[in-house]
């Protein structure tokens, strides 16, 4: 064997450090197109947030962000395709909490762990919703709502767009701080869940400001409070439910919209996505728009705070699943 040159031993050792970095073993990342698998149909709040999120990385960032709509199985089909995919940067998941989070502790073969198979890299928007009963119910806070479901046991109804969606697991909460004996009914969907509401098929759901908004301003629906902690900008007069007197960790929970990518994502590539998505995300028109979904755009997250918020409110959306009964094969 001939033995190395000073001068090859200096270029290979360069070569061996530069190997761990895929954002430099092919030149800069990105260096080719890169897909963003939004695990939903097209025409949706996340699909729609997604699509303007890929859009600003394209511009910034140089290279396409193609969307890849992979619906199916309340998001498991698209977030497995990514939990599964190479980590090198170019499969992205833009994704809300329910499939990220809550599914875990939904059903019995989820066929990805999300924290073991996948990382957090931006939190961009809160997914807000708020609590709205049909008009013929006499009550106009969470106070006077209590005490009517108490009053009426057996006889009331709730909605929710699905088996295991924040809305049912808070609407079960709801139900048990009251023995109020409600009836949930899942739909596939927020839009035929609302359009019963109206109807007087349901008394009440948590449904997003987009779909209800002209229905409270109508007086078609009646609103009686926002989840979570923070006011609506686009509905700052309407009280959190905390201040309308539904209290607990059940009424403060709020889903979210977020960007992950498959484990072992070398932390540089996620820096730079987080880094890109806070400048999309915060930009003026960005935020108005995020906000005139009804969202609440997120300006500080990233890697590390992404993952601080995910695991502080795992075991309380656990309690929530195991308080609900809910088990989904």
């Amino acid at each position: 064997m001939t033995p190395l040159t000073r001068r090859q031993f200096q270029t290979l050792g360069a070569a061996l450090l530069g190997l761990p970095a895929i954002v430099r073993a092919q030149g800069k990342y990105p260096n080719r197109p890169v897909r963003v698998v939004v695990p939903f149909a097209p025409g949706g709040g996340t699909d729609t947030l997604g699509r303007a999120i890929a859009q600003k990385l394209s511009e910034s960032l140089g290279q396409p962000f193609v969307i890849d709509n992979k619906p199916g199985a309340g998001g498991i089909i698209g977030t497995d395709a990514v939990a599964k995919a190479a980590p090198d940067g170019y499969t992205l998941n833009f994704n809300i909490s329910t499939a990220l989070l809550i599914n875990q502790f939904l059903y019995t073969k989820l066929p990805y762990n999300p924290l073991r198979d996948l990382s957090m890299v931006y939190k961009a928007a809160d997914g807000y919703t708020i609590l709205v009963v049909h008009p013929s119910l006499p009550v106009k806070n969470g106070t006077e709502l209590m005490a009517y479901i108490k009053a009426h046991r057996n006889k009331l109804s709730y909605g929710s767009y699905g088996q295991g969606s924040s809305p049912h697991l808070t609407g079960a909460y709801l139900n048990h701080i009251t023995d109020g004996g409600m009836t949930h009914v899942a739909y596939k969907g927020e839009a035929p869940c609302v359009q019963d509401l109206l109807g007087g098929q349901i008394h009440m759901t948590w449904a997003s400001a987009f779909n209800i908004k002209q229905h409270v301003e109508a007086g078609r629906l009646k609103a009686i409070g926002v989840q979570g902690t923070r006011r609506l900008p686009s509905m700052p007069n309407l009280p959190t439910l905390p201040e309308a007197g539904l209290e607990g960790d059940a009424f403060e929970l709020v889903g979210w919209l977020g960007m992950a990518v498959p484990a072992k994502t070398p932390m540089e590539i996620q820096e730079l996505l987080a880094a890109e998505i806070r400048k999309a995300v915060t930009d003026p028109a960005m935020k108005e728009r995020i906000e005139g979904m009804g969202y609440g755009m997120v300006p500080d997250s990233g890697p590390q705070n992404f993952l601080a918020d995910y695991k502080r409110d795992m075991p309380k959306w656990e309690a929530l699943v195991r308080l609900s009964g809910v088990t989904l094969d």
